[in-house]
This record gives structure tokens, C-alpha cells and sequence, in this order.
């Protein structure tokens, strides 16, 4: 299926009996006329034949004053018949040796592109919109919203890693601590009162024997006769009192005085400890933020090799998070006839079985955008009809109170 070789409509809105044949050796059809005298119609009864009308886009598909409407579209593969009474429309969709197809319109949806009724239409569709249609023609080594799915959470992460690197950050810078007190091992202040204890308990035995030694030796020269008990009993504690020479007693003042800085000492060990925690988990949370850099940096390159390897139907068109991009900018601040070109082309590419497009206000276009039309339409081999204001330069089928004029 290919081109319209034929449209009769009668009495569909402002028409009343038309019929046109366009130039098969021509690739644009130009449907002049002054405003309300049934231009639009034209087209409009293109779109109704191929793609059906309804009651909110179209309230009143028959013309005023009568009772019925008919179209009758065909093309090279196919007769498109579509009547309208008060009560409805019916549907009749044949090849061209009169086999009817029992599905038409699903038969018409199938060879119907999405732009193909008015390729402008996508320089109106939102962002999302386009970048939808634009996915649709292109086939990418990744799923798109997979990817950014993934980036956003891994974004999202890094973000919270980052958040939470700052509060290590500050903690550390928190906590004063001096240079020398790395070396500081900590006190067992328990340790210093098990060992003044002993020493305590080392000085009784020695005090307690002392005194038993000048009570035996007192013993002795007061009780002379018990001489040898009391000389076998002094040597008995004199013995005790040798062994005591070799031991050294702890210095209990000492002792104590450890103890008043052992709370001075160990604060300052927890505080390095602490600061050095606070560093190390700093130090850990930063080299976590870079990794999920480096996992950020892995999608976009794979995002950006992607498309480097993805087949546009224009080239330099493609797309970011925001929508579609045409030469590295937004699609929307590309020139009308950059816009026009790219709607074209996504028209053709989404269109490839009917090569019929129609756009509407076709005046809005300049002689420059025009005559691109007509080039892409020629480079591709489709039917291209458009509406303007007044005879297309002479070269158009003018519309004149609902029929073609003469």
C-alpha cells in the first residue's frame, strides 16, 4: 500500500461532492482555499477514512442540510469506504478486486504510522511525549528507564554517602586531641589500687614482724630463763626479718599519684581513639562516595556508547533525561525547518506501509520549509498533502464553498 490514488467525499462538514486525483508522478498534493471554504475538510476526511472519527473530536461529520456523508479512499492495495448517518458510521474496507476485510480498521491501524495523519503534531507533544515516539523507532543496547532507574538510585545513594561523610567529618573535627598522645596506652586504674593493696599488705607482715622481733628481743633480756627457747625463737625472726632484704616494697605515694593522672591519661587515649575512629570511617565513607562516582560514570558511558551504536532517523537526533535533543540541544529550541525536517523523518520512519502523510496549516510554513517538504517527500517516495491559505502559488487543488474549483 502506498499512495492515495483517489479521495471522493460527499458532504463530510464543509465539502459537499469532491473528488481528487492526485498527480502520481507528484510527491506533494496542495489543498488550497480561502478560510472556511472547506480545505480542511479535505484533509480531515483523510484522517476519518484511515484512522475514524468520533463524537468528541468530530460532533458534526455531516455537512448542514443533509442527511448523509460518504468517503471513499483508495489507494493502490485498497478501497476505504466510510459512511456516516445520524445514527453512526460504518466501515468498509476492500482490496481492489472487491474481497472485503471483516476487521477494516484494524486492518487500516496496521498500516497506519503514528504521526502519519500530522507529523507536525510532534513538535507539539510534551517532552516525555517525544522522547516515547523517538524510543519507539530506536533499537538500544539498554532499556532506558532501566538505566536511569538504576543512576537515580545509585545517585541517590551517593548522595546519602556524601550526607553522611559530612557528619563524620565533622564529628572528627569535634573531638581536640594532641599529636603525643598516640603513644598513650591506656590505665587500669583497677590494677594500680590490686597493686597498692599488696603493697599495703606487704608492708603489714613486715611491720607486724618487726614488732614480734623487739618483743622477742625484749623477751630475751627480761627472761633469762627461758635464754634458749627465746634465742631459738630470735632466730626464727631473725630469718624472717633477712628475707625481707631482697624484696623491694611498692611506693605506695607513687602509686597514688598514678592514679591522679591515670583519668587525665585515659581521656586523652579514648579521645584518640575516638578521632581516630571518626577519621577511619570518615576516610571509609569517602572512598564509598567514589565508588558510586565511578558507578555513575559507568552508566553515563554506557548510556553515551549506546547511543553512539543506536540507528536515529535523523541523524544528530537523540535524547537526554529531559526529552529529545536534536544536535546536542533541546528539540523544542531547534529552527522550524530543523523541527519540521525531524517530524518528517519520524513520520516516514513510523509510517513504513502507507506512504500518505497529511499536514494541516501548511501556511504556517515559509517557501524555504515548503519546498523541504516536497524534497523529503521526493527523497522518500511519499504522498504528502498539506493545507494552505490561497492557490499554492498556483499549483494547488482550491477548494471553493465545499468544492474543487474549476
Amino acid at each position: 500500500m502506498s499512495r492515495i490514488i483517489s479521495l471522493q467525499t460527499t458532504n463530510y462538514k464543509r465539502l459537499k461532492a469532491v473528488r481528487i486525483q492526485p498527480d502520481q508522478n507528484g510527491n506533494l498534493v496542495v489543498i488550497g482555499g480561502n478560510n472556511g471554504q472547506g480545505k480542511s475538510s479535505i484533509l480531515d476526511s483523510i484522517t476519518a477514512a484511515l484512522g475514524g472519527v468520533n463524537a468528541k473530536t468530530t460532533p458534526k461529520p455531516i455537512r448542514d442540510g443533509e442527511e448523509r456523508a460518504e468517503i471513499i479512499l483508495e489507494t493502490e492495495d485498497l478501497v476505504v469506504v466510510r459512511r456516516f448517518t445520524a445514527g453512526g458510521s460504518t466501515l468498509t474496507v476492500k482490496s481492489p478486486d472487491g474481497a472485503v476485510y471483516p476487521k477494516g480498521q484494524a486492518k487500516l491501524d496496521d498500516l497506519l504510522g503514528k504521526l502519519s495523519l500530522d507529523p507536525l503534531a510532534f513538535t507539539q507533544l510534551t517532552d516525555k511525549e517525544q522522547l516515547r515516539t523517538l524510543l519507539e523507532l530506536v533499537e538500544l543496547p539498554f532499556d532506558p528507564e532501566a538505566l536511569d532507574a538504576e543512576r537515580k538510585s545509585v545517585f541517590d545513594q551517593r548522595t546519602e554517602v556524601n550526607r553522611q561523610a559530612k557528619v563524620l567529618q565533622a564529628n572528627a573535627a569535634s573531638i581536640e586531641v594532641q599529636p603525643e598522645w598516640a603513644d598513650l596506652k591506656p590505665v587500669n586504674v583497677n590494677d594500680l589500687f590490686t597493686k597498692i593493696e599488696t603493697a599495703q599488705a606487704f608492708r603489714r607482715e613486715y611491720e607486724a614482724d618487726v614488732r614480734e622481733h623487739a618483743e622477742n628481743a625484749a623477751e630475751v633480756e627480761r627472761l633469762r630463763a627461758e635464754l634458749a627457747a627465746a634465742e631459738a625463737e630470735l632466730a626464727t625472726t631473725q630469718e624472717a626479718v633477712e628475707s625481707w632484704q631482697n624484696v623491694t616494697i611498692p611506693d605506695v605515694d607513687a602509686l597514688r599519684q598514678q592514679i591522679q593522672n591515670a583519668e587525665q591519661i585515659n581521656a586523652s587515649v579514648r579521645a584518640w581513639e575516638a578521632w581516630t575512629e571518626a577519621g577511619d570511617a570518615w576516610g571509609l565513607a569517602e572512598r564509598k562516595a567514589e565508588d558510586l562516582t565511578a558507578k555513575l560514570e559507568a552508566i553515563d558511558q554506557k548510556k553515551r556508547e549506546g547511543l553512539a551504536s543506536a540507528v536515529f532517523p535523523v541523524d544528530e537526533l537523540g535524547f537526554d533525561e529531559s526529552g529529545v535533543t536534536f544536535k546536542g540541544v533541546p528539540f523544542k529550541q531547534a529552527s522550524s525547518a530543523e523541527q519540521l525536517r525531524v517530524s518528517l523523518a519520524m513520520a516516514i520512519a513510523l509510517n513504513p506501509k502507507l506512504r500518505v502523510i497529511r499536514i494541516a496549516d501548511g501556511s504556517l510554513l515559509d517557501k524555504d520549509n515548503l519546498a523541504l517538504v516536497e524534497s523529503i517527500a521526493r527523497e522518500h517516495d511519499f504522498q504528502v498533502w498539506i493545507e494552505v491559505v490561497g492557490d499554492g502559488d498556483g499549483r494547488g487543488i482550491v477548494i471553493e464553498d465545499g468544492e474543487v474549483k474549476a
